[in-house]
């Protein structure tokens, strides 16, 4: 028997609601799907549907197989079209990253893609947990820093630098550090990140601040050292407009970190897929240019 028999037949009634509009997409008869799903049925020894005269609904069974069943015929469609030399992106693009790249940098790019390639349809998570790719079905993940031994394949997109800043009004009232010992003297202020990070001589020092104001967005963060609360260290792409207007000053200079990886991660069994290739090369067309500072 087919290992594939009723797997395309319960992904088009599950998406569209009925045997005769799944047998019309298909191309087949209601019969056939109906004894296409009742054979995978018995297969599974699982009941996927719950049918009724008016509409067919998924049973909790199904609703979780049907998630893999549709990576299943994407996969399967992108194989016979990358053979082919077709390559066109198509079926469904997931992608996940962090707040701080998602929401200004990954966006637009996943955005414009979408645009580009109308038989895909693009879903970007834009959050801070950690997600398991693989176990969560996710195509492709943006991640920063050094990455914790994987078997994702990683690919370098760009790279970040972070500054160390405080207004004007603070530095005058409490006196500009010359070390990285004196911001132990300091109001720090805190995102996401626990330690900051600076460099010395070619060594990497971790400093652990103990935070006036902390706060799991960037951009409040930026706001509170604009408003002269204390220093904070933030990424570039936060800073940039405030230091060229002396809203902020950049400290420590000469203890500045170096800069950070921003890498594009994803299963190896992704790596010859139309969609996860191209949309790699859109980030690293892109992201290097928007993330860089300003004349």
């Amino acid at each position: 028997m087919d290992g594939w028999e009723g797997i395309e037949e319960f992904v088009a009634v599950a998406r569209t609601g009925s045997f005769i509009a799944g047998a019309a997409s298909l191309g087949v008869s209601r019969t056939h799907m109906s004894r296409a799903l009742a054979r995978l049925e018995d297969r599974l020894g699982a009941q996927l549907l719950h049918r009724t005269t008016r509409r067919v609904l998924l049973s909790p069974t199904g609703q979780t197989f049907l998630d893999h069943c549709i990576r299943l015929v994407q996969e399967r469609d992108e194989a016979v079209a990358l053979i082919r030399d077709q390559g066109e992106p198509r079926g469904d693009l997931r992608i996940t990253c962090c707040v701080a790249l998602g929401e200004r940098f990954i966006a637009p790019v996943a955005r414009q893609f979408a645009k580009q390639h109308r038989q895909l349809t693009v879903y970007l998570d834009v959050t801070d947990r950690t997600i398991d790719l693989v176990a969560e079905g996710y195509d492709l993940g943006v991640r920063t820093g050094n990455l914790p031994s994987s078997d994702l394949i990683a690919a370098k997109i760009a790279s970040r630098r972070s500054r160390t800043c405080a207004a004007p009004a603070y530095l005058e009232r409490m006196g500009t550090p010359e070390k990285i010992a004196d911001l132990n003297e300091h109001d720090c202020l805190t995102g996401t990140t626990l330690q900051w990070h600076f460099s010395e001589k070619g060594d990497e020092i971790l400093y652990r601040p103990r935070p006036v104001w902390s706060c799991n967005n960037g951009y409040a963060v930026l706001e509170a050292a604009r408003d002269g609360m204390g220093i904070c260290q933030l990424p570039n792409f936060y800073l940039n407009d405030a230091v060229q207007s002396g809203q902020l000053v950049p400290i420590l200079e000469e203890f500045a970190p170096p800069e950070e990886p921003i890498w594009s991660v994803y299963p190896d069994k992704r790596h010859l897929s139309p969609k996860v290739q191209r949309f790699v090369a859109a980030l690293k067309g892109t992201l290097p240019k928007a993330m860089a500072r300003p004349d």
